[in-house]
């Protein structure tokens, strides 16, 4: 696909506030965080410590932050973190981090402390969105100082909890509208050109780079491979652009990127990738799947 022109800013040049500011009227709530998202994580009390660690300036009555935490934490055991929503639009990494919570997570508690935040992006949830208000991906912003306040609520929590992740899964989608909006968004955005414009069709991991942990990621894979299809390599033998590491698995710099994945030293990280818009799946099975990576991957670190 060639570079596609954007309907806001001009060809070649990056966004000023101008630009940002006509994107950001451009922007409408389309789905509810309440209804969503809030309603079913406050029903998980009974079960687990529900902990509000911050709130979205853009409107801190509609935008609390909450993270789902195992009761009776155990400094003895290893401690596991979920998050979701990174990108509000990725819908199934949202519904899938809740649904561990809701039908998985207790047992794994047993073995485990397990910390979720299920939306990390809750303005992006209800707007459909990658980008917070100001045109910042929170995906790229997890380091000191970050400009998102989306994932600087995240490093605070985390800093608070001041203990040693052993193993993080980032729950995430690739959807068909990374080529219809997001892409040629960013394009516009920062006066880029994308050369690959290709939408994976099936499940795939991103591990990183320096720590891949081959057998945690294949693990994972042959879980979700029970619940849905993995995708295949492109005709180039990669997936958006990137060799593959194995079967369903590429790597990328998470520390250097900013990727939420590189917001702790784990040992154990992963990214899982979705497809929604695949004509083999459904919502359903999306979230199955952000379920059956998150079992996977732990059943495989019980097996250690």
């Amino acid at each position: 696909m060639d570079q596609q022109v954007y309907a806001i800013g001009v060809k070649g040049q990056k966004w000023g506030d101008a630009e940002k500011a006509q994107w950001i009227n451009v922007q409408s709530i389309k789905r509810s965080y309440q209804d969503e998202v809030l309603v079913k994580v406050q029903a998980l009390k009974d079960l687990f410590d529900v902990e509000q660690y911050g709130a979205l300036s853009y409107d801190v009555e509609r935008y609390p932050l909450l993270a789902v935490k195992s009761k009776n934490w155990d400094a003895n055991k290893a401690t596991i973190l979920v998050t979701g929503g990174v990108h509000g639009y990725e819908t199934s990494g949202v519904q899938g981090a809740i649904r561990f919570a809701e039908t998985k997570a207790a047992d794994y508690a047993k073995h485990f402390n397990i910390l979720v935040a299920p939306c990390i992006s809750p303005w992006g949830y209800e707007t459909i969105n990658r980008w917070n208000p100001k045109a910042i991906d929170p995906n790229r912003s997890f380091y000191a100082d970050s400009p998102a306040e989306e994932s600087a609520a995240l490093i605070k929590l985390l800093a608070d909890l001041d203990v040693e992740i052993f193993a993080h899964i980032d729950l995430h989608e690739t959807t068909d509208t990374d080529n219809s909006e997001f892409r040629p968004a960013l394009s516009a955005r920062d006066a880029v050109e994308h050369t690959n414009w290709n939408i994976p069709d099936g499940f795939y991991l991103v591990g990183d780079t320096i720590h891949p942990q081959d057998e945690f990621q294949t693990a994972i894979i042959k879980s979700v491979e029970q619940v849905t299809h993995i995708a295949p390599a492109d005709d180039d033998g990669k997936l958006i652009g990137v060799d593959l590491a194995q079967f369903g698995v590429i790597n990328y710099a998470t520390k250097a990127l900013g990727l939420c994945a590189g917001v702790t030293d784990a040992k154990y990280v992963t990214t899982t990738e979705v497809y929604p818009d695949s004509p083999l799946s459904d919502d359903e099975n999306c979230i199955v799947a952000q379920v059956a990576a998150i079992t996977g991957g732990l059943d495989y670190l019980l097996s250690l």
